[in-house]
């Protein structure tokens, strides 16, 4: 199994940026697909982005195409998700995912492994 812990959340400002960072340790040797969630108080998760294995392939939630961005390096074993234009509806704690796949997988119940999230508030 892998174990994920994700870095990088904070606050900042309407229209900043911030850089989130998952590290993934243990059985890193195997393929496997990664993915961000958020959510916020009262409100469902909700798909972010994912990437596959290989980096060749992203997909966002449509909340945040246009501003944030996936990438991964699978030589630190670590994926990123940078965050620009942030809005205040951007609040939320951040989860990182995974699942032994080569695709990228965009429902939450598709992953197996989870993160233990990091806040993210963006004031107006």
């Amino acid at each position: 199994q892998v174990q994920l812990v994700e870095s990088g959340g904070g606050l900042v400002q309407a229209g900043g940026s911030l850089r989130l960072s998952c590290a993934a340790s243990g059985r890193t040797s195997s393929r496997y697909a990664m993915g961000w969630f958020r959510q916020a108080p009262g409100k469902e998760r909700e798909f972010v982005a994912a990437i596959s294995w290989r980096g060749g392939s992203t997909y966002y939630g449509d909340s945040v195409k246009g501003r944030f961005a996936i990438s991964r390096d699978n030589a630190k074993n670590t994926v990123y998700l940078q965050m620009n234009s942030l809005k205040p509806e951007d609040t939320a704690v951040y989860y990182c995912s995974a699942r032994y796949t080569i695709l990228a997988p965009t429902a939450a119940h598709e992953y197996d492994y989870w993160g233990q999230g990091t806040q993210v508030t963006v004031s107006s």
